[in-house]
């Protein structure tokens, strides 16, 4: 998960301790929280799988083409208002390129109405200078930009599209009608070297907020994982440069000029230390997936035995309360040895459910990022050929309709990984 959607998750928790009328860290907030799990204060609207771009770092999931039906619009605003009666806050609309819809300037005037945040997740293919006055003057409060590296090249290559100065134009665009910006890049093997050069254009495009995303492995990105996981080497290089940038800019920020935030988080795979899956399972963000299939995280659909629920047929109070997707890995009563007897079970929570399905072949089982875990090995060996600079048996797979297809033949996770 990336850090700023982290930090997010922080800042929405804030706002839950004033509407509960408890400190969120106090005994009292976890007594609470023990019982009953607080409102979803992130709502995640990915209102489409459809994109013009084909990225290798893809989080929609692999089988994004058996899932092609979308939500209506009254359906979309009826999950809004939902939403916000239950609590939640900050609302982002992605995809896929949720510039694809013809209602996203409709259902950001009715989130703004409703009081939520509101984000904009996007590729920037469709943000004409008409899009954006439309979308200002619906209430949108701020745009995530997303670059695939500081080249023409590169930036294309990985996106399989040519749309590098298109998103020039873009941020300029954003920045022309007033909005915050948060220029988001995927960091991997294949651009880590660039870190430098990809700071300077942020720095130099006006970002207010730089997302150093490194590639988190599910979804593409596992598939492609040979191909983009970087060195150890690369990844403290990276860190230098960044520390150096931050420097630079509380510099530059002292003498009276222009502020930038860079968050930059190494992959769990080196750094060795599981992390909470999205702030916690059901605990504080929902996605609602185009279908209306609702989800504690982007690719939880993928685990077996699991029934999640969709806004078609349940709202979103049973869905947050009562349903089993979102109750299953609630707290720590599901865990199993090494999590229930590790000091850091609560802090967390035995990490990424999807990655120990994807790993381990068990979702119940401790996130093999964790040294503690008995599939940890598997973690060990992939930056292990990263290291050793083995040249990966198969190409690089695009995310596409027809690779989504192709792939829904492989019989488990294992196998994708394997590239059997």
């Amino acid at each position: 998960m990336s850090e700023i959607r982290q930090q997010a998750d922080g800042q929405v928790a804030a706002l839950l301790a004033a509407q509960v009328g408890v400190d969120t860290a106090s005994g009292q907030a976890q007594a609470l929280f023990a019982t009953r799990p607080g409102p979803p204060l992130w709502l995640l609207a990915e209102v489409t799988y459809r994109c013009p771009l084909h990225c290798v770092f893809c989080y929609n999931p692999t089988d994004f083409a058996t899932h092609e039906q979308e939500l209506d619009t009254a359906s979309w605003l009826r999950v809004l208002r939902e939403g916000r009666e239950l609590g939640a806050v900050q609302c982002g609309f992605s995809g896929g390129e949720p510039l694809v819809r013809d209602d996203l300037e409709e259902l950001i005037a009715e989130a703004h109405r409703l009081g939520y945040y509101t984000n904009l997740l996007t590729s920037g293919v469709g943000l004409t200078p008409e899009r954006a006055r439309s979308l200002k003057a619906a209430g949108l409060d701020h745009v995530q930009l997303s670059f695939q590296d500081s080249t023409r090249e590169v930036n294309d290559f990985l996106s399989h599209t040519k749309t590098f100065a298109l998103k020039h134009k873009v941020a300029e665009l954003i920045k022309r009608e007033g909005w915050p910006m948060v220029m988001n890049v995927v960091i991997h093997r294949l651009n880590i070297d660039h870190l430098d050069t990809i700071i300077a254009l942020a720095d130099e495009l006006g970002a207010e907020y730089v997302e150093l995303a490194n590639s988190q492995y599910y979804s593409w990105a596992l598939v492609n994982r040979d191909h983009l996981l970087p060195t150890r080497a690369q990844l403290a290089a990276a860190d230098a440069t960044t520390a150096a940038w931050r420097a630079r800019i509380e510099a530059r920020v002292a003498q009276g000029g222009r502020a930038m935030r860079l968050f930059f988080v190494v992959p769990d795979y080196h750094d060795g230390q599981p992390k909470k899956c999205m702030n916690g399972w059901g605990n504080v963000f929902l996605t609602i997936t185009p279908d209306g299939t609702a989800l504690p995280c982007h690719t939880a659909r993928m685990l077996p035995g699991l029934s999640f629920p969709n806004v078609a047929t349940s709202s979103v109070r049973e869905i947050w309360y009562e349903s089993e997707g979102f109750n299953r890995y609630r707290g720590t009563g599901w865990m199993k040895d090494p999590c229930t007897t590790c000091p850091d079970r609560e802090k967390d929570l035995g990490g990424c459910r999807c990655q120990a399905y994807m790993l381990a072949g068990d979702p119940a089982a401790a996130d093999p990022v964790c040294p503690k875990s008995a599939h940890h090995p598997v973690v060990q060996a992939a930056v292990a050929a990263a290291e050793a600079g083995e040249v990966p048996a198969r190409p690089m797979v695009f995310r596409d309709r027809k690779n989504s297809l192709a792939m829904q033949t492989s019989a488990s996770p294992a196998a994708v990984v394997s590239g059997s």
